[in-house]
C-alpha cells in the first residue's frame, strides 16, 4: 500500500522594490481566499503553505503550484511578492519580527540569540506510518541519506546581502539549535523517549513540537516528518524530492518489519557529513557514511536513487523521479541557479527578481 503524504512549504515574504524582506505577512495571509491552507510561521517575513494528504505526486503537484499561484497573488494585491528560498537574500534579519503567539514568544525567552537567523524556509515532508515507533526507526534508516537530500535540495547561498560560501546555509545556522539536524541513532522506542524526556528536562524543549530534528515522529498524528530540505525553488525539484523521501520511508519500513532497525553511524561522522553537503552541494564530493568514502555528488544521488528503485516502481514513481532526478542534476540546485544570475551582473538584486519569477513558474 502506497503511503499519504502531506507537505508543507514556507515561502518569505519580500519588497518588489527594495528586493528585502519585509515583515508584512499578516496582510499576504489576509488577502488570500481561504481555498487552500496558508498560515503564518514564526516570523512575520514568512508565510506557510499546507497541502492537502494524497497518495498521488502528480495530484501534490497541482496542489503545490496552486497554493504557489494563490499566496504570490495574494502578495502581489499588496503590493509584495513570495520568493522559495532557504533565507533572505537581503534585508535586515537580525531579531526578526515575531508573529503575535504566545508560543512564538516564549521562545525568544528562552531560545535567545538563537532566532536572530530564525527566519528560514523549508519543505516538510509528512508520510504515513503505523505508530510513532515505526517513525523512530525510520529515521534511523533515514540518517545516511539525508546530507543527500540536502545536496540535492540546497536553496540558500546569500543571506541578508553577503555570499555564504555554502549552498545551503539553512542547514548551518539551523544546525546550531539545541534539537536540530539529523536524529540520533535510537536502539529501541523506549530510548527515543528517554532522550526526549532529559531534553525536555534540560530545558532545550519548550514542548514536544521544538524537536526539531530532520527526521521526528508528528506529536499528535500517525507520520514521521522528513524536514532536512530547503525550499526547493521550483515545484518539480519539490516534487522530485518528496517522490524519494516517500520511497526513502516505504523502503525503512519493509527493513523494520524484517527486524533491522538501520545501520547505527556516528553522529559525529553524521554531522560531518551534513557541513559537506551544506557547503558544496551538487558541486563536490559527498560523504558516503555508510562506507566512510567520499563520492561525487551525482554518484551520491544515483545511490540513492538505487537505493529506493523497488519503492519508487512499487508507487508507480519510478519514471517520473528518475526524469526529475535526472534534470535537477543536469540543470542544478536553486542554490546554482542563483548564483548563476548573481555572477551574471554581480547583483543580489537580480537574484531575487529571478526567485521571485521562478517560484511560480
Amino acid at each position: 500500500m502506497v503511503p499519504l503524504i502531506g507537505i508543507e512549504e514556507e515561502y518569505l515574504v519580500v519588497d518588489p522594490r527594495t528586493r528585502h524582506v519585509a515583515p508584512r505577512a499578516a496582510e499576504v495571509l489576509a488577502a488570500t481566499t481561504g481555498m487552500l491552507d496558508v498560515v503564518h510561521e514564526i516570523t512575520r517575513f514568512q508565510v506557510e503553505a499546507r497541502t492537502p494528504p494524497s497518495t498521488d505526486l502528480s495530484e501534490l503537484g497541482s496542489q503545490l503550484r496552486a497554493v504557489r499561484k494563490e499566496v504570490a497573488g495574494a502578495a502581489r494585491s499588496c503590493g509584495l511578492a513570495v520568493v522559495a528560498s532557504g533565507i533572505p537574500v537581503l534585508g535586515d534579519v537580525a531579531s526578526p519580527p515575531l508573529t503575535d503567539e504566545t508560543r512564538y514568544l516564549r521562545g525568544r525567552v528562552l531560545y535567545r540569540a538563537l532566532q536572530d537567523e530564525i527566519t528560514i524556509c523549508a519543505l516538510h515532508v509528512h508520510v504515513d506510518v503505523p505508530d510513532r515507533e515505526h517513525a523512530v526507526y525510520v529515521g534511523n534508516h533515514l540518517r545516511p541519506w539525508l546530507p543527500t537530500l540536502i545536496a540535492l535540495a540546497a536553496n540558500s547561498p546569500f543571506f541578508a546581502g553577503r555570499d555564504t560560501g555554502y549552498a545551503s546555509w539553512r542547514v548551518i545556522s539551523w544546525g546550531r539549535w539545541p534539537v536540530s539536524g539529523a536524529p540520533p541513532y535510537f536502539p529501541s522506542y523506549a530510548d527515543y523517549e528517554l532522550a526526549v524526556r532529559a531534553l525536555g528536562e534540560s530545558g532545550a524543549l519548550m514542548d514536544p513540537k521544538t524537536v526539531y530534528w530532520d527526521t521526528r515522529p508528528s506529536p499528535s498524528l500517525p507520520t514521521v516528518e522528513i524536514r532536512v530540505a530547503d525550499v526547493p525553488l521550483d515545484v518539480s525539484d519539490s516534487l522530485t524530492l518528496i517522490g524519494l523521501v516517500r520511497a526513502l520511508v516505504v523502503t525503512a519500513l519493509a527493513a523494520v518489519r524484517r527486524g533491522d532497525l538501520g545501520l547505527p553511524v556516528s553522529s559525529e561522522v553524521l554531522r560531518a557529513a551534513y557541513w559537506r553537503a551544506a557547503r558544496d552541494g551538487l558541486l563536490g564530493d559527498s560523504l558516503d557514511v555508510r562506507h566512510g568514502t567520499l563520492v561525487p555528488a551525482p554518484v551520491m544521488a544515483g545511490r540513492l536513487l538505487e537505493h529506493v528503485r523497488p519503492a519508487l516502481a512499487e508507487a508507480g514513481d519510478l519514471a517520473f523521479v528518475q526524469e526529475g532526478l535526472d534534470r535537477l542534476l543536469r540543470q542544478g540546485s536553486g542554490a546554482m541557479r542563483q548564483r548563476r544570475v548573481h555572477a551574471r551582473g554581480n547583483d543580489l538584486a537580480e537574484v531575487v527578481d529571478d526567485l521571485i519569477e521562478a517560484t511560480v513558474a
